[in-house]
């Protein structure tokens, strides 16, 4: 069984209903990137060319528009 090491220093006041709120919001950032990033592989390469897209960078530009980096 695993173990999930909780501290409440590094999670502040919320406690372990801020840390289950940090998760949730990470696996929905997750789903939304992975959503992007199958409408994008689901385009025709011309339609990618015109957005200044190859498949090669897909991933690259699902990850910045979800996660902003």
């Amino acid at each position: 069984m695993a173990h999930v090491a909780f501290d409440t220093a590094t999670h502040g006041d919320a406690g372990f209903a801020g840390w289950v709120a940090e998760r949730r919001a990470a696996f929905a950032k997750w789903r939304l990137f992975r959503k992007t990033l199958s409408e994008l592989a689901s385009l025709p390469d011309g339609l990618l060319a015109d957005l200044g897209l190859s498949r090669a960078g897909i991933r690259a530009a699902a990850y910045s528009a979800v996660y902003g980096a």
